[in-house]
């Protein structure tokens, strides 16, 4: 006789049903896992077998054999644990076995017992709830996977003993409530503090407005990187069906904590030592990367220049897809990755360049050199490019009007991000919530420049030799320089002032 319970195999975000098929047979004693296993899942025969001694339920000296079906599907982690244990215990008849039809299971176990929480849940939940199933996962991992709705049945258990006993209806377990981490306006760095520099407080709020990518250029001490942490506090909470593409990343990842899901986008700002792997994603297992967890939010290069070439030239895929796909010889795998590239760099590799009053003991060769480390077509993907001057003590002791908070700049950026949405949508594109994200066919229709502004785009496109992707850049900024304005024309102005974020690093 074969038990079966029903389990998951993640490609991606993706969940893929695997079948744990339990057989028990007169033989040499032995617990044999077969189906293309790794490391954890192999390791998983002894876990499981001190698990279910401590639950009081041995198993028999005869010979066992699991199977994980698809047999040619690459099988990992150690949330195979769970439905293992389930399906020996109904080859044994300590729950009925046909007490888990309809349902998918997951979760790691301890030596006592325990069910821990694994990754994936709520991927999982998702899949389950789609082909009409329930799901059975560790208490932890409740909350996760109660965000797939209401109407899929959840059995979530501390342990083996607590879950057979709901199973055979000696103590039945309440259904977890999904789990949420608001965001509170206060908790946030705020633009308040940062005196001065009034044309990157500008092109961060145009940034924040269109989802552009935003590259700041200027000496050490000038506040690259403490505006580039105000970012977060101007822009808008996560929609409803945003929050959960985020969330099954970082739940594929490991990184809910206690399976709580928050509204507040994500900033990942890696060391620029980062391997491409952990930038990308990929290694033994595939693992989405710093890219994929800043879908719907905010990646953070800060010393651009010192990231290397190749790892810099692997964000052109996604930058311009919103899709980073990992190809290997047995897999290939895609992760969402429509992120808002932010980054900082220093002007030259002594970092003072261009300051007034100093002198690179380098010579010009030292700023030309750094900057070469930047590929032009990497540079093309960027939209708005600032040089931010050096503050002086002076600038930060002298009285000065107190400056915006994010609060009053988080309105009008979601006062553009509202227009936005509804333009998009009234033109039959309400996938598209921002203007960065808008194909090149659906930003030129919408925008459609006045004689005017055509003109100063060809003197520009004629001078500085624009490619046809900066052209389309150029115009996507404007857009959402007139969706601040409130405007519904994009003017010459508006165009003007695009071209000159445009131009601020070389005319790529």
């Amino acid at each position: 006789m074969v038990a079966r319970v029903t389990t998951v195999a993640f490609q991606g975000i993706e969940a893929v049903p695997v079948d744990v098929q339990a057989h028990i047979a007169p033989g040499f004693p032995a617990l044999v896992l077969v189906g293309l296993p790794d490391k954890a899942v192999r390791e998983s025969g002894e876990r499981v077998r001190a698990a279910l001694t401590a639950s009081g339920l041995g198993l028999p000296p005869k010979r066992i054999t699991i199977n994980l079906a698809p047999a040619d599907l690459p099988k990992e982690g150690s949330h195979y644990d769970l439905p293992i244990a389930l399906a020996l215990m109904g080859a044994l008849g300590a729950i009925p076995q046909d007490a888990l039809d309809g349902y998918m299971a997951l979760g790691e176990l301890g030596l006592d017992g325990r069910i821990a929480h694994v990754g994936g849940v709520l991927p999982a939940a998702m899949a389950a709830s789609a082909r009409g199933m329930g799901i059975v996962c560790p208490t932890a991992s409740g909350p996760e996977a109660a965000w797939a709705g209401e109407e899929i049945d959840i059995i979530a258990a501390d342990s083996l003993i607590a879950l057979a006993n709901h199973l055979t209806g000696h103590q039945l377990q309440a259904r977890p409530k999904p789990g949420r981490q608001l965001a509170a306006p206060g908790d946030l760095p705020d633009l308040v503090d940062v005196r001065g520099q009034a044309v990157a407080r500008r092109a961060l709020e145009v940034a924040a407005a269109g989802g552009h990518n935003l590259l700041m250029i200027g000496p050490p001490g000038a506040g690259k990187s403490m505006l580039a942490a105000r970012l977060p506090s101007i822009l808008p909470p996560l929609s409803p069906r945003e929050l959960l593409d985020v969330s099954m990343i970082q739940s594929i990842a490991g990184e809910l904590a206690n399976g709580a899901l928050s509204d507040r986008r994500p900033f990942r700002a890696p060391h620029h030592s980062a391997s491409m792997a952990a930038l990308v994603g990929g290694g033994l297992k595939v693992r989405p990367g710093e890219a994929s967890l800043a879908h719907n939010g905010v990646l953070f290069l800060d010393e651009l220049p010192e990231f290397a070439p190749s790892v810099l030239d692997s964000l052109r895929q996604p930058l311009e897809s919103g899709e980073t796909v990992i190809a290997r010889a047995n897999a290939r795998v895609a992760y969402p990755s429509r992120f808002q590239l932010v980054a900082a760099m220093n002007p030259c590799k002594c970092g003072m360049a261009g300051t007034p009053g100093h002198i690179c003991k380098r010579g010009p060769a030292c700023a030309a050199d750094y900057q070469a480390r930047l590929s032009g077509p990497f540079l093309d993907r960027i939209d708005i490019r600032i040089d931010l001057p050096a503050v002086s003590a002076a600038d930060m002791i002298a009285p000065s009007a107190p400056p915006e908070s994010s609060a009053e700049v988080a309105r009008r950026v979601a006062g553009a991000r509202q227009r936005q949405a509804e333009r998009y949508a009234s033109a039959g594109h309400p996938q598209i919530w921002t203007n960065a994200a808008a194909p090149s066919a659906v930003i030129e229709k919408l925008v459609a420049p006045d004689r005017e502004s055509q003109s100063l785009l060809l003197q520009a496109a004629e001078r500085f030799n624009l490619s046809a992707r900066a052209y389309h850049r150029v115009l996507k900024v404007a857009r959402t320089l007139a969706d601040l304005s409130a405007s519904d024309k994009v003017a010459r102005p508006h165009i003007a002032e695009a071209l000159s974020y445009r131009l601020n690093f070389g005319a790529a």
